[in-house]
């Protein structure tokens, strides 16, 4: 049972005013500001919040910039390279035109030797080992790039609302105090679970507490994990493409209800799956 002193305690304390006290330069009255205890630790953690999210906007757009520079370097070397290619077929159509006229007295008689139209054979090589290159280059990096988006876990895995968050909770079940590593999901029974990202299968089946569960290995550290579904519809070794169907929603294992148990581990630790629910899966 709750302490209703303790309750009130608590109350007093969270709505006692601080006096913050403004000392202009000047000869003016001090003003003094009256705020609750509970608006400074407000404003502070709304503070931390608008910080933590401007530096997340911040580092996304330094990656897009990041891969757009280095696109336009790309496409700047495409340039040349058809500058060249360019030069180089008005080579041949002169040579052809040359060759026609059927002599070598004709053909002494109308080459061009000024060296504007002249190609350097060596660093023609050169440049278009340096295409090649470049062009091997621009296909790992995107490679890699679609490996790490196809590999992120993406929106949610059904259609549901959010009914327990990540972090410390009350166990619906035993009203003890726990560490909650995932979300659960309310949602219909028999409601299409779906990958958040491609990736392997790794586990399906019974799983004790969570029921019917799947687990997916997606790569650059990432798994997730579907936990109480009424029918897993996927096998071990599977390979699976995010949006696919791998279950579908149930209230097994330790369940108060129908519900998906979402869970995302990165590098062998469970992080908070809102920060990957953007955008749809």
């Amino acid at each position: 049972m709750l302490d209703i002193h303790k309750i009130k305690g608590i109350l007093r304390k969270a709505f006692t005013p601080i006096t913050i006290m403004l000392v202009p330069h000047s000869k003016d009255r001090p003003l003094n500001l009256k705020i609750p205890f509970i608006g400074i630790v407000t404003s502070i953690i709304l503070w931390c919040l608008g910080t933590m999210y401007v530096f997340s906007i911040a580092v996304e757009t330094f990656e897009y910039y990041r891969m757009k520079e280095k696109l336009n370097y790309y496409s700047q070397q495409f340039l040349e390279l058809n500058s060249t290619i360019s030069a180089l077929k008005n080579a041949e159509n002169e040579f052809k035109r040359l060759f026609s006229l059927g002599s070598k007295e004709k053909v002494l008689e109308n080459v061009d030797t000024k060296d504007s139209g002249s190609i350097d054979i060596e660093n023609l090589k050169q440049q278009i080992k340096i295409t090649v290159e470049t062009v091997g280059e621009i296909k790992d990096y995107l490679r890699v790039q679609r490996d790490i988006y196809v590999s992120t876990p993406k929106g949610f895995p059904v259609n549901g609302s959010v009914s327990s968050f990540f972090g410390k909770r009350e166990s619906p079940t035993n009203g003890m105090n726990e560490f909650h590593s995932g979300l659960d999901i309310s949602t219909t029974q028999g409601n299409p679970v779906r990958a958040t990202a491609d990736g392997i299968v790794s586990f399906s089946g019974w799983n004790g507490g969570s029921g019917n569960l799947v687990v997916l290995e997606h790569g650059h550290g990432f798994s997730t994990f579907y936990a109480h579904n009424k029918m897993d519809t996927v096998k071990v070794g599977q390979k699976v493409r995010r949006g696919d169907i791998i279950s579908y929603a149930g209230s097994t294992g330790n369940s108060t209800g129908p519900h998906v148990h979402y869970e995302i581990w990165k590098e062998g630790k469970p992080v908070n799956p809102i920060e990957y629910t953007k955008g749809r899966s």
